[in-house]
């Protein structure tokens, strides 16, 4: 038997890629076989010969990160994974799309070992990886010293013509771009097909002026089935010093399917067994379904290659230990997502001050000194605004712009709210930061998507949302949020706080630091908010999301507001008292915190023989039937705003002490 040359072996080794991805999608009778079929080869180079990765710790520093933005092709990833060694055997790929899986349909990080990124919606995964090319870089600016180099990583990315479609990758691209993030390295699949069939009909840019206008390295019109050709590519980019580099591969959707090859009808549906049977004759498979033969096993596998390229990692990261001690001890603090050991004590000393000066001034300005207080703190804490800054108040007397790449920690995202978010997921990824980024409320629909991925991966990241409701004034109903502070309670594992004064702002902060299961956002002021007079019980409690705030011996009615609306509750508990009707006042700061307390605690809070009850918030009323019943009544804006200064507004659309003691007295005299 003759020998098998170098391009044989590829060959092989990227059917194996090719058949495990058709065998699984056609025992699902679910997935999408054209990418895994067309970028095979491109697969099989990458990952044999550039990609730095450990299978036995998926989670190693340095190694190399791998993002699959086309994420639909995820079967290509899994059957990577399954081969060079991950924690993923082949039971687990013929359960392919199936319930409890560790292969559902698109890639998710939290499930699977090696999957760096939830993809899927597309773009996102490509925006992902902007943001862990961006954590390299400024993580690097921080603990590389001299010729120790420990943190030097590529970040590589397949994507398809969805991606460049999608908005969000002309956000990031160009972002990236002018951030000169040359270890980013891109595969664009440029097979001229996408679901509907031929992309000429509806794209048809010059991708590559694109991405020169962009400042990125374009290789052009590399065969992506040509191993010579992608090498040469990959060596190119390699050499890059400030671009990151597009690798522009001519593939072909489908490749080696008789009847689909460069058609739509192998983009989104199972070939089918005969067609799978003709596929594999076609390209020189001749194993039955899930059959990968030991030679073709031990030629991927890459268990122990990536131990020794690990433990060279660690010895080297061991003589940097003995030169930087303090710079080791904070890295690996850093990636293990701990916080510092003065962390409680110098929080709990802001917060306390923050009680004793009692300011009186917007939560906006009120996250402003409480990112100034913590991120003296942490060096993890990585800002942002997407062009905003003077009005987010997310800067900072120690910001300082990552572009220099010396010890950076603030980022201008420009006006990108989508990109913003979505790289700050691929920060967040990556590990060593967390990542906070500001923009008004009312904008948070450009970043919804985002902020929803954030929260299936369960990533540390804040939000920063002020200018939180009609109270921003005069630029009027584009500006003024209603519906999204709603919104955004409704994704799940995602925390929304509404503080409403300095001390709730400084104690949402510290929470959503903390808070290491899912993304937080804050929703913020422009006007002043009052501040509460609270006793130490009081504020031990805030950090259960709601509590009472002011209480009558006799109760008659609850009223539970938030943010700036909670001054006005407070000042309409003080009527009604005057009156003889004993109230109580909830400031309900979050409610998913809220949701999560003992039943004994929200039944002392909302007592359930107590159902005269007002809600008080400047947005949708929707979300508060929850809390007030069906005898409650809520005084919220289901409306478009207007143009007009905030106070005027806010006495306009009812938010006033008069109007809630009205409503309580209506209530009242209810049956």
């Amino acid at each position: 038997m003759a020998k098998k040359t170098n391009n044989d072996l590829r060959k092989d080794m990227a059917n194996a890629i090719r058949a495990l991805s058709i065998d699984a999608i056609d025992k699902a009778n679910s997935g999408h076989p054209g990418m895994p079929l067309g970028m095979s080869d491109i697969a099989q180079v990458l990952w044999s010969d550039y990609l730095k990765h450990s299978p036995n710790n998926p989670k190693w520093i340095n190694r190399d990160r791998f993002v699959l933005s086309n994420g639909h092709g995820s079967m290509l990833l899994y059957s990577l994974l399954h081969l060079t060694g991950y924690d993923l055997n082949i039971d687990e790929i013929k359960n392919f799309r199936q319930l409890h899986s560790k292969t559902p349909g698109h890639p998710e990080s939290h499930l699977t070992d090696g999957v760096e990124t939830t993809t899927g919606p597309l773009g996102q995964g490509l925006a992902n990886a902007v943001g862990m090319a961006i954590a390299e870089k400024t993580l690097g600016s921080f603990y590389n010293k001299g010729i120790s180099k420990i943190i030097d990583h590529n970040t590589y990315v397949f994507t398809g013509d969805g991606c460049l479609m999608e908005g969000i990758s002309h956000e990031v691209c160009s972002l990236a771009g002018t951030l000169e993030l040359n270890k980013l390295i891109v595969f664009y699949d440029d097979n001229g097909i996408s679901i509907d069939g031929e992309v000429e009909g509806w794209f048809t840019d010059d991708t590559s002026k694109r991405f020169e206008s962009y400042n990125w390295n374009v290789i052009r019109n590399v065969d992506g089935h040509s191993p010579e050709d992608l090498i040469e590519a990959i060596e190119n980019a390699l050499k890059s010093e400030n671009k990151p580099t597009l690798i522009c591969c001519k593939t072909k959707i489908g490749f080696g399917s008789p009847n689909k090859e460069g058609k739509e009808s192998s983009h989104g549906a199972p070939l089918g067994n005969e067609e799978t049977d003709l596929t594999k004759k076609n390209i020189g498979w001749n194993y039955g379904p899930f059959e990968i033969p030991d030679d073709i096993y031990a030629v991927w596998d890459n268990t122990k290659t990536g131990e020794e390229i690990e433990n060279k990692w660690n010895k080297e990261f061991d003589e940097y230990k003995k030169n930087y001690p303090n710079e080791a001890n904070e890295l690996i603090r850093r990636f293990s997502s701990e916080l510092p050991e003065n962390w409680v004590r110098k929080s709990q000393e802001f917060i306390k001050s923050c009680n004793e000066q009692k300011d009186t001034i917007a939560t906006r300005k009120a996250s402003q000194n409480s990112i100034e207080a913590y991120a003296k703190i942490l060096p993890e804490m990585l800002g942002g605004s997407a062009d905003l800054a003077a009005s987010n108040l997310t800067l900072w007397s120690g910001s300082k712009e990552i572009k220099e790449y010396k010890n950076g920690n603030y980022i201008n995202y420009g006006v990108r709210e989508f990109g913003m978010s979505a790289i700050m997921n691929g920060v967040s990824s990556h590990g060593g930061f967390i990542p906070y980024g500001g923009t008004f409320l009312t904008f948070c629909d450009y970043s919804k998507n985002a902020i929803r991925m954030s929260a299936i991966m369960g990533l540390r990241n804040i939000f920063v949302f002020t200018h939180d409701s009609i109270g921003l004034g005069e630029d009027g109903p584009t500006h003024q949020a209603i519906e999204q502070t709603n919104s955004l309670r409704d994704i799940p594992n995602n925390t929304v706080i509404r503080p409403c004064d300095t001390l709730e702002t400084a104690i949402a902060w510290k929470y959503a630091i903390e808070n290491k299961s899912g993304p937080t956002c804050l929703i913020l002021s422009r006007q002043n908010c009052k501040f509460q007079e609270r006793s130490n019980e009081q504020i031990a409690l805030i950090n259960k999301g709601a509590y009472i705030l002011k209480d009558s011996k006799k109760l008659d009615i609850i009223l539970i507001a938030s943010g700036s609306e909670v001054s006005i509750a407070i000042e309409a508990a003080n009527k009604l008292e005057q009156k003889g009707i004993g109230t109580r006042v909830i400031s309900m700061l979050s409610s998913e915190i809220f949701d999560k307390q003992s039943d004994e605690y929200k039944n002392a809070v909302l007592p359930s023989d107590i159902d005269k009850r007002i809600s008080i918030e400047a947005g949708s009323t929707s979300f508060w039937h929850k809390y007030i019943g069906l005898n409650g009544k809520t005084i919220g804006i289901n409306c478009f705003g207007e143009s007009a200064p905030g106070g005027k507004l806010l006495e306009y659309f009812g938010f006033t002490s008069q109007n809630i003691v009205e409503h309580a007295e209506i209530i009242l005299k209810e049956k």
